[in-house]
């Protein structure tokens, strides 16, 4: 989701990246996909940073996702903390086969700041069900009023389609 640094990459590379923010301001929008019975998630109660620095490095990678890879734990501490941050953790068969993060914001947003699939779960059917969940558990939320999302034309091609199709709606694209 957040592609800061990739966008720096390939503008360097002189390729466009196109940005595109997408929200959902009702929970009647939502269109779920249920959960396989293989899969379960779990919401990490104790904050770990170091778990959420794998996450982020283990399903970003192939997405190129750079901006953090460098931080201290003391920056993946005050990131948890600041942006108000839950991080939910899907598996199969007790391998990772995903996550997400939820930002908490004010006026009743929320942000789903990150959501991938591991490599080895991509294409098996699981990131409807595992986008379904992290919408399900946006709206959870008690002051949820919004719950938003920016991708990228260096996400997963179907990214954009697996948003829409669950119930966003895209309301900004930028170019860069």
């Amino acid at each position: 989701m957040q592609k800061r640094q990739e966008k720096y990459d390939m503008k360097a590379e002189g390729k466009q990246v196109q940005t595109y923010y997408l929200e959902m301001l009702s929970k009647e929008r939502f269109l779920s996909s249920p959960l396989p019975d293989e899969m379960s998630i779990v919401e990490i109660v104790h904050e770990q940073p170091e778990f959420n620095q794998f996450l982020y490095a283990f399903i970003g990678k192939q997405w190129h996702w750079t901006d953090k890879l460098t931080w201290t734990l003391r920056q993946w501490q005050q990131y948890l903390a600041t942006c108000k941050i839950r991080t939910w953790v899907a598996y199969v068969d007790g391998a990772i086969a995903g996550y997400y993060e939820l930002s908490l914001q004010n006026a009743g947003n929320v942000e789903l700041t990150y959501f991938g699939l591991a490599p080895s779960f991509i294409g098996k059917g699981y990131g409807s069900p595992l986008l379904s969940q992290a919408i399900e558990s946006a709206w959870s939320i008690h002051s949820a009023k919004r719950v938003w999302v920016h991708t990228c034309s260096l996400d997963h091609p179907h990214a954009l389609n697996n948003y829409q199709k669950r119930g966003f709606n895209l309301y900004r694209t930028e170019v860069e």
